[in-house]
């Protein structure tokens, strides 16, 4: 199915943010979750390996994500037959916004060894709607549908979601670039504090996956939604801490319909509004 998109191409590297990028805090800026899609989708497709997998994404907020016309520009740093390490750019008015490094790794059939992942996370049912614009503003959390447990608190929380709009208007991506642009919104998901009285962004976000994550349908979700949408739920099973000098962390399990995935880090700077 074609949606609208966060993005539109307007050129080989160059893309317009739509109003479904907008950030939570401000109008004017992007919110991390698809600006980190998009770098994985340079990532994963610059320099293409069939018989690598991008298993870590690292990034670093370097300043503000202006909602602007942005260029994204990738280069190999460490070539590799097995191992490879690339970083990719999203540069706004001629200033690097967000650095990102992906390692890629070769894969093997490894499923006799196998093991020690977390449990799988319970499915949709009995999980009820969470109304984020409750708490949040911005076009991206309103273009995005939240399931979560109803016995998640602040700071600890189990939540499925999914988006049913292109990373790229009008472009095929990967299921892990269209999973990796929801995790991002776990810092939010878990909020220990009211974000209209506590701001804490992240200035970073890690990403390592032990198994690429793909979309199967969870069954018995919504029937009122078509199949193919039923198939795109990123599961976050996050805790938030926050410590006592202005300096939290957000920990994060990912699922997919299948099980865990891999895990995020997001180190946050706090301060009351």
């Amino acid at each position: 199915m074609t949606n609208a998109g966060y993005y539109r191409r307007v050129g080989t590297n160059n893309f317009e943010p739509t109003r479904h990028t907008q950030g939570a805090w401000r109008e004017t800026e992007q919110h991390m979750g698809p600006a980190s899609g998009l770098l994985a989708y340079a990532l994963e497709t610059a320099h293409p390996r069939d018989d690598l997998q991008l298993c870590r994404i690292s990034y670093e907020i370097l300043g503000v994500i202006s909602a602007e016309p942005l260029e994204v520009d990738v280069e190999i740093i460490r070539p590799g037959r097995t191992i490879e390490m690339l970083e990719a750019r999203m540069i706004i008015n001629g200033r690097p916004a967000i650095r990102a490094t992906g390692w890629r790794l070769a894969t093997s059939d490894t499923s006799a060894v196998a093991g020690g992942t977390p449990d799988p996370m319970p499915g949709l049912d009995g999980w009820p709607p969470w109304r984020a614009d409750q708490f949040w503003g911005g076009g991206y959390i309103d273009s995005v549908e939240f399931r979560v447990d109803p016995a998640s608190v602040p700071g600890r929380t189990r939540a499925w979601l999914r988006t049913p709009l292109d990373l790229v208007e009008g472009e095929q991506v990967s299921d892990l670039v269209t999973f990796t642009t929801l995790v991002d919104t776990a810092n939010g998901v878990a909020a220990r504090q009211d974000p209209r009285q506590w701001a804490f962004p992240n200035i970073d976000l890690t990403i390592h996956y032990f198994r690429a994550p793909t979309f199967t349908d969870l069954g018995g979700t919504d029937p009122d939604r078509p199949d193919q949408d039923a198939a795109r739920w990123v599961g976050l099973d996050s805790r938030s801490i926050w410590g006592p000098d202005g300096i939290g962390l957000t920990s994060t399990t990912l699922h997919d319909a299948a099980g865990a995935v891999g895990r995020a880090e997001q180190i946050l700077t706090l301060r009351a509004l």
